[in-house]
């Protein structure tokens, strides 16, 4: 395993995803080949693969989700693992027991695969520096840091439509400040040879250092619409937020929201995504939800098959035992 980064090991392969800090090209484009192979189970009489028979896979959520849980609950069923789904509101961590006490409790059960997602940044990480070898992590969402696997199945959604990733205008719109999304979807399409990516959001929604992430700063959506491919809308991250940094939900869908009007200033056939789940209202306007330009439910499709893939890889990479050149 190489020391920099636990997600990899000596000869470059995946062991866990926990972000997308650290990888190249090849890494993300193994999962959107292996994805695309994989979209097509859904369509089977017997939507299942024997992949990942005889394998455990633990939920291990730490804070409420509806998509991502239901979905990673999906993913591993469609691969013939194992699921079991840890209700932390009921478990012995509310009643004390450490997050260690809690991991080797459940590694004591023979599992292969802890998905983690949890409220404080760096948890996945933690998780995967003690868990057994032969433990594969799964980064679901941990603070406002990553999100990977929505990175990859949002990255793999605009790939199905804009094929070519180094002609790509792309706008991320809203909460880039609190969002674990945006980063990793930034981080994504940066990795893929994207050069012209923006984020419109208010002064009081950007990080610090924003310019540094290799995007173009807009605070105006009239000019930061203007003929891009692909618009993302950022859910607002209320329970994230120190503070009263918007007026009002009001204003903001007033200035920022995705309206019908806003969506013109794109190119005609731009689509128009959202991680969910979605403000109607706040963030975007129902019409342009429902609309044609509209992928958001694809999205949410994709992204079982995007978690079969990491899934799929990742344990594979570790029933192969690694060889170290001694050279």
């Amino acid at each position: 395993m190489n020391a920099d980064n636990i997600q990899i090991d000596y000869q470059g392969r995946l062991l866990h995803f926990l972000s997308l800090e650290g990888l190249n090209r090849r890494h993300l484009m193994e999962i959107l080949d292996t994805a695309e192979s994989l979209l097509g189970v859904a369509e089977r009489r017997v939507k299942k693969l024997p992949t990942l028979h005889g394998k455990t896979v633990v939920n291990l959520f730490f804070e409420a989700s509806t998509r991502t849980r239901t979905t990673f609950e999906l993913a591993a069923k469609r691969l013939s693992a194992d699921v079991l789904t840890l209700n932390i509101a009921t478990s012995s961590a509310i009643k004390g027991e450490s997050l260690l006490d809690t991991l080797r409790n459940i590694e004591a059960m023979q599992c292969d695969m802890f998905i983690v997602r949890h409220g404080q940044s760096g948890a996945a990480e933690f998780i995967a520096r003690h868990v057994k070898p032969h433990i594969a992590v799964l980064n679901a969402g941990d603070g406002c840091h990553s999100h990977p696997t929505q990175a990859m199945l949002d990255v793999f959604t605009i790939h199905r439509h804009k094929p070519d990733f180094n002609n790509l205008q792309v706008a991320i719109v809203g909460d880039i400040l609190y969002s674990r999304v945006a980063r990793s979807l930034i981080q994504a399409l940066n990795i893929l040879g994207v050069t012209d990516i923006r984020v419109v959001a208010p002064r009081t929604l950007l990080p610090v250092a924003v310019n540094k992430l290799g995007v173009k700063v807009f605070h105006n959506p009239h000019d930061g619409l203007q003929n891009v491919d692909v618009i993302v809308m950022l859910r607002l991250q209320k329970e994230r937020m120190e503070g009263a940094l918007l007026p009002s939900k009001q204003e903001f869908f007033q200035c920022y929201g995705l309206t019908e009007e806003r969506l013109a200033l794109a190119k005609p056939d731009a689509i128009v995504m959202h991680p969910g789940p979605t403000n109607r209202g706040v963030e975007i306007d129902s019409r342009v939800a429902d609309g044609p330009q509209s992928v958001i439910l694809e999205q949410v499709t994709n992204g079982i098959a995007v978690r079969m893939a990491i899934m799929s890889i990742t344990l594979g990479n570790h029933a192969r035992p690694a060889v170290v050149d001694n050279l």
